[in-house]
């Protein structure tokens, strides 16, 4: 198991080192292990982690629910869960899945308008120029 340094995960994944330590004092992450020197040294797992949880920011996921979607994971991890637990999670994680989608579909939707906005305002913008400038 290769660990890596959090300098070295919050580059590969794009997160600041600020913002993992925050997660990581809120709960939703812990590093596997600490170097001698006291680094934080985090697995692949731990990075799959903090991926899954910088997907789920622009969501508007709170950490609360950040944190039971970790939690619904791990346990499902955990080949000694019951069956009846298990379908339980998978359920709420479904759940998780529905409003992933709603808010992403949302977000497709505002993105639109932005665009179709911009769009109009270039548009403005040259209609004007040109205006100002005959002949050109």
């Amino acid at each position: 198991m290769q660990l890596k340094q959090i300098g070295e995960v919050a580059e590969s994944i794009g997160l600041s080192l600020r913002t993992i330590r925050y997660y990581e004092e809120v709960g939703l992450v812990r590093p596997s292990a600490r170097s001698q020197g006291g680094f934080r040294l985090y697995s692949d797992a731990d990075v799959a982690r903090l991926q899954l949880i910088k997907w789920m920011k622009p969501l508007d996921f709170t950490l609360e629910q950040m944190g039971e979607v970790l939690e619904a994971l791990d346990e499902l991890d955990d080949p000694a869960a019951a069956e009846d637990r298990r379908v339980a999670l998978l359920e709420r994680l479904d759940m998780f899945r529905l409003a992933a989608e709603e808010r992403s579909a949302n977000l497709r939707n505002q993105l639109r308008i932005a665009e179709e906005f911009a769009s109009s305002l270039k548009q403005r913008i040259e209609d004007r120029r040109s205006a100002a400038m005959p002949g050109q």
